[in-house]
């Protein structure tokens, strides 16, 4: 990562940042912006080790050491970094399958992540198989849209989460997408399905209003994008406002860096998402005026393997 001294001198030279263009450079020199680094993952899929390094996809990419190596990295070399996931943690490899999830939650809590939701594969062991790992994970599972009244998960499920990353205030929630004819049913039970857009403006409403948050995050599992009408990111930052980065997860797409759309309000909203199993780690830079009316971002995905760890 780059010093303050050298990201000066670039930007004075007249150097492309994305989404940085706008940045007044007496801001920096005075101190007057903020930088919060966003990391995030998604469909993990219990891939615990890097792949092969013959594999013809992903040669030596991969792996939670690697990972946990350049997140550790990343948290020297910057003071305020978020850490989260999008969903479809559990399912994949023989780990699941003997563990049941346990080592994917041992690893993540070892790496501090800050938050993640559910995603439907995170279902693949029934309800109560996700109840049973939860105590191993130090981090809270975030998911505004299903009702999980009669269930094991009842009240152990949060909507929301705030974090204060020293000047900033940050929100987010999480949205699960539709589990019927996409689960069997004896594996999620009585959950209900709420409509995600509805309470993605319930969440922005409190984590805004009464929360008083400076920048808002939707974890989502919904999908990226689809041809026909069912909701996905795109969708979901068409019809709400107020939330300011959607990270997400379960179509597995590979976004080079994090794509603009306009919302409700004809404001733009950023949606990332960094494939599966692993091999890339989401990275969002965001650049906060001290009146934090104004905001900039800069995102690049981080290629995860032995030689990005080092």
């Amino acid at each position: 990562m780059q010093t303050r001294r050298i990201f000066l001198k670039k930007i004075a030279l007249g150097s492309a940042v994305a989404g940085l263009g706008g940045i007044p450079l007496q801001s920096f020199a005075a101190g007057g912006v903020d930088k919060l680094v966003i990391l995030h993952s998604n469909d993990v899929h219990s891939r615990i080790d890097p792949f092969p390094d013959n594999d013809k996809k992903f040669p030596g990419m991969g792996g939670m050491a690697n990972k946990a190596a350049i997140i550790k990295k990343i948290r020297g070399e910057e003071d305020n970094v978020l850490l989260l996931d999008a969903g479809d943690i559990f399912q994949g490899t023989p780990y699941f399958n003997f563990y049941g999830g346990e080592l994917e939650m041992k690893l993540m809590s070892e790496m501090k992540y800050d938050a993640g939701t559910m995603g439907n594969h995170d279902f693949d062991a029934g309800i109560d198989g996700f109840v049973k790992q939860l105590p191993h994970a130090t981090f809270p599972i975030l998911v505004a849209n299903y009702d999980f009244t009669g269930t094991a998960l009842e009240n152990k499920i949060e909507q929301y989460k705030v974090f204060q990353k020293k000047n900033i205030k940050v929100g987010v929630f999480g949205l699960g997408i539709e589990l019927k004819g996409l689960v069997p049913e004896k594996l999620f039970e009585k959950i209900q399905y709420l409509d995600p857009v509805e309470k993605a403006k319930e969440m922005v409403a409190i984590l805004r209003d009464k929360e008083k948050c400076d920048y808002i995050i939707c974890l989502s599992h919904l999908g990226y994008q689809y041809k026909d009408d069912k909701i996905s990111d795109v969708k979901l930052a068409a019809q709400t406002e107020g939330i300011d980065l959607i990270l997400g997860g379960h179509t597995h797409t590979f976004l080079d860096a994090p794509v603009i759309y306009k919302n409700f309000a004809d404001k733009e909203v950023l949606i990332n998402q960094v494939g599966w199993a692993g091999v890339w780690l989401g990275r969002v830079d965001i650049f906060f005026e001290k009146k934090r009316t104004k905001k900039w971002h800069s995102g690049k995905p981080v290629k995860v393997s032995k030689k990005t760890r080092e």
